[in-house]
């Protein structure tokens, strides 16, 4: 099956099948046709390299990485798009589509029943709703991947992809800077799609550390404390610590004493080093109290 970028092929599929858009899955296809090539090689698909694909809609990145991957396997929620899939990749026997939720599996047992000794990488074109959700699950779940390489709306890559200490920084770039490094690879105008959305897209790649880059001593209490630095980014890290941990000023102003944090610190002008050296000595006065 060639020309998957096509627009009229593309139809011509859909209409076969009796597809429509669905807005509750954002589904936006891609039909740029230099896209999904960049994207697989980028993405690190080559032999030796099993590929997770997340949401394959009609098969057009899917097509790319079954060309140079060993294997792939795509997660497809849509049970309509089931049979398209069929006919786009029958030439590929190196491709197997599971109807699940990516929300909802378990990602560990089809790495160990679908990949056995291959390198495994996750290379997807995210819907935008559940872009956050989808990298926190693939990163929090520890999976044995070399890189997560994704297509997301460009407010979010530039979201995930700002250094530490700067305004563009949220919660989840702290987050998913404990896990990854994460980098901004090229960017993808919304014509590039179809329906094309309102906003432009980006490619980003997060190359997983063999450990964090810092040592903490609960990551829970870790997370907790960047969720909670960043809820009330304008006050500084005494006043909204203080209001979304429920933590008395006098004994939070000499836990950030003790961290080396300054009270008057906004979360966005933060390190990770900085939230971990909170977290430990949150999590050591807890401790002291039971």
């Amino acid at each position: 099956m060639q020309r998957l970028s096509d627009i009229g092929t593309i139809k011509e599929i859909l209409n076969k099948y009796g597809f429509s858009f669905s807005k509750a899955l954002g589904q936006n296809f891609l039909v740029n046709p230099s896209v999904c090539p960049r994207m697989a090689e980028y993405g690190g698909a080559a032999k030796g390299v099993g590929v997770i694909e997340v949401g394959p809609g009609i098969g057009v990145l899917t097509y790319e990485l079954a060309q140079r991957a060993e294997k792939v396997v795509a997660i497809e929620l849509d049970k309509r798009l089931l049979p398209v899939l069929e006919e786009t990749l029958a030439e590929f026997d190196n491709v197997r589509v599971v109807n699940d939720d990516i929300l909802k599996i378990d990602l560990h047992k089809l790495i160990e029943d679908e990949f056995k000794s291959l390198d495994v990488v996750v290379c997807a074109n995210l819907p935008y709703y559940i872009t956050s959700p989808v990298i926190m699950k693939l990163l929090e779940d520890r999976l044995p991947v070399k890189s997560i390489t994704v297509m997301v709306q460009k407010e979010a890559a530039d979201r995930l992809c700002a250094p530490l200490g700067t305004r563009q920084t949220g919660a989840v770039t702290a987050a998913v800077n404990y896990y990854a490094k994460a980098e901004m690879l090229f960017k993808v105008s919304a014509g590039s799609f179809m329906p094309p959305p309102k906003v432009d897209s980006a490619v980003i790649k997060l190359t997983l550390h063999d450990k964090p880059t810092v040592n903490v001593e609960s990551e829970e209490m870790l997370f907790r404390v960047i969720k909670a630095s960043f809820a009330q980014r304008r006050k500084t890290m005494l006043n909204t610590l203080s209001a979304t941990m429920g933590i008395s000023k006098p004994e939070l102003a000499i836990i950030l004493e003790k961290a080396g944090v300054s009270q008057t610190a906004r979360a966005e002008q933060l390190q990770l080093s900085d939230f971990a050296s909170v977290a430990n000595e949150l999590y050591r006065a807890d401790n002291l109290k039971k």
